[in-house]
C-alpha cells in the first residue's frame, strides 16, 4: 500500500514513524529539507522537498499512483487544497486534518466537494477522549467499541485494592460479573494475562466489559467514585471549547482559566453557561481563589507541556480527585504517568490511532473481515483493534478453544445482533458479528492474523 505523508509536523512524523514500522511503502513530503534529512536517516521512507499543495511537488511524490494521501500540514487550507489536488492527479483516498472549528462543522458538506475520504480534527478527538474519562472517573483512559456499548478501560491497582494479589480466575469466580483483564503492565514489562496470572500492587490493567458491567465491578471492589459535577479546565484553546460543550451536555459546571483576553471574550460568546476567568492558571493564588480545592476535577489543557504537568501536580497535592493533563511529548507522558498523573492526553496519539485505524481498514489484502476501529494501549505496546466479520471462513462457527490463537493474543468480546458477549472457549464467531482482538502485534490486518 503506497501512502503519501504531507507535513512532517508532531502528527506526520508519529504517522509516518508507526507506518514505517508496519513496512508500508511512505513517500514524505515536506519544506523543511533538515527534518526530511533526519526522517530518511532514522526510518525507511522515501522524502520530497516542497510545497505539499504544489501539483510539481505531488507528482515528484507519485501521488497519482499512491493509495492514500495524508495531509496534516500546519494549516487546514493547506491540507484542504493538498488533499483536492490529490484526487485530481489520481490519488484513490485522502485524509486531511482539519482544526478549524468553523470548517470542521461543516465537513460533511466540504467532503464530497472536496472528495476527501476522512478528516480528523485532533482538539474534537482529543475532547472526546477526555470527555470519556471524565464521565468515568474510576478510569485512566476509556476506549470504546461496537458502537459505545463496549468500554476497555484504564486504571492502576493500589496497595488497598481488593484485587491485590487475586489471580484473574479468583477475580473471575468471586466478583461474577462478566469482564476481561486484556493487558496489565507492571513496571517496564508489558502482558497479555492468563486465568493464572496474578495482581500486584502498582499493576496498571485493561479491562473490557459493557457499561454497567464495569459500573457494578466498581461498585464491588468498594472504590466508586463520586460523579464529578465541577470542572476546573486550565487553558482555553479548542480542546477547551470542545470539551466545555459536551461536559454542559452532562450538566457539569465547567470553569476555564484563560490568559488571552481575546480568547476568553471568545469563549464567553460561545459557552455563555461556563464561568470564564480572565488569569494565569500557573498562578497557585489565582486557582486557590478560584476554588481548586473544591474541584471534582482539573484538565490542565494549555500550549506547553511543562505547565500542564505542574497544574497537575499542584491539583494533585490540594487533593484533586480526577486529574487530566495534555502532554504531547511521548517520553515526558511517561514520566507524567509515574508522578501519579495517571491521565495524560495527547492530541498527537490520538490523531494518529483514527487514521492508523482508517489505513488498516483499507487493506484489501484478506476479505473474511476489516477493521472498523483501532487504539494503540501501553505506550503503544499493545493494540486493540475491532473487526466486522462479513463472511463465512474457516474461524466462523468453530468454539473458541478449538481455535489455535497465536500467543499474546486475546479475543476480549465479540457484538452479536446488539449483545455482549466476553467470551469463553465454549462461545464461537458468527458472521455480522463484531469482535475485539487485543494484541502486542502490530501488523493485523485480518481476523486470521490472529491464528497459528
Amino acid at each position: 500500500m503506497k501512502i503519501v505523508i504531507i507535513g512532517d509536523g508532531k502528527v506526520g512524523h508519529k504517522l509516518t514513524t508507526q507506518l514505517s514500522e508496519e513496512d508500508y511503502d511512505i513517500v514524505l513530503i515536506d519544506q523543511n529539507e533538515g527534518k526530511l534529512k533526519e526522517a530518511v536517516n532514522n526510518l525507511d521512507i522515501s522524502c520530497i522537498t516542497g510545497n505539499g499543495a504544489s501539483a510539481e511537488v505531488q507528482r515528484a511524490a507519485d501521488v497519482p499512483h499512491a493509495d492514500l494521501v495524508i495531509a496534516c500540514a500546519s494549516t487546514d487550507e493547506l491540507n484542504m487544497l493538498s488533499c483536492l489536488l490529490a484526487r485530481r492527479l489520481g490519488a484513490r483516498h485522502t485524509i486531511a486534518r482539519v482544526r478549524n472549528p468553523v470548517y470542521y462543522k461543516q465537513i460533511n458538506i466540504l467532503k464530497e466537494d472536496l472528495r476527501l475520504s476522512m478528516a480528523v480534527n485532533p482538539d474534537f478527538a482529543m475532547a472526546n477522549e477526555i470527555a470519556r474519562v471524565l464521565l468515568f472517573p474510576d478510569a485512566s483512559k476509556v476506549e470504546t467499541f461496537v458502537k459505545g456499548r463496549v468500554e476497555l478501560i484504564e486504571f492502576a491497582v493500589k496497595e488497598e485494592s481488593r484485587l491485590n494479589g487475586l489471580s484473574l480466575a479468583e477475580i473471575y469466580r468471586r466478583y461474577q460479573i462478566k469482564l476481561l483483564v486484556c493487558a496489565v503492565k507492571r513496571g517496564g514489562e508489558v502482558y497479555i494475562p492468563d486465568g493464572e496470572f496474578v495482581l500486584q500492587t502498582g499493576d496498571r490493567i485493561h479491562v473490557a466489559a459493557a457499561h454497567q458491567d464495569l459500573e457494578n465491578f466498581f461498585n464491588a471492589l468498594g472504590k466508586r467514585s463520586s460523579k464529578i459535577k465541577n470542572v476546573l479546565i486550565c487553558g482555553g484553546g479548542r480542546v477547551s471549547f470542545y470539551l466545555a460543550a459536551q461536559l454542559q451536555q452532562a450538566r457539569m459546571q465547567v470553569k476555564i482559566i484563560e490568559n488571552n483576553y481575546e480568547k476568553c471574550e471568545n469563549l464567553c460568546e460561545q459557552l455563555p453557561d461556563a464561568t470564564i476567568i480572565h488569569g494565569d492558571a500557573t498562578d497557585s493564588d489565582l486557582l486557590m481563589e478560584e476554588g481548586i480545592e473544591d474541584a471534582d476535577a482539573l484538565v490542565a489543557l494549555t500550549g506547553m507541556d511543562e505547565e500542564n504537568i505542574i497544574m497537575a501536580l499542584f491539583a494533585k497535592m490540594k487533593g484533586v480527585s480526577k486529574i487530566v493533563a495534555k502532554v504531547n511529548e511521548d517520553s515526558r507522558a511517561q514520566m507524567v504517568e509515574e508522578l501519579g498523573i495517571d491521565s495524560v492526553v495527547s492530541a498527537k496519539s490520538v490523531t494518529a490511532d483514527a487514521i492508523l485505524s482508517y489505513v488498516r481498514a483499507r487493506q484489501k489484502t484478506i476479505k473474511s473481515a476489516n477493521i472498523e476501529a483501532m487504539y494503540r494501549l501501553v505506550d503503544n505496546r499493545v493494540e486493540a483493534l475491532e473487526f466486522n466479520i462479513y463472511q463465512e471462513c474457516e474461524y466462523t462457527g468453530v468454539p473458541l478453544r478449538e481455535l489455535k490463537i497465536k500467543r499474546n493474543h486475546l479475543i476480549a468480546c465479540i457484538g452479536r445482533k446488539g449483545r455482549i458477549i466476553i467470551p469463553d472457549g465454549d462461545d464461537h464467531m458468527e458472521t455480522g458479528d463484531s469482535v475485539v482482538v487485543v494484541t502486542m502485534e502490530h501488523r493485523i490486518h485480518d481476523l486470521r492474523d490472529i491464528l497459528r
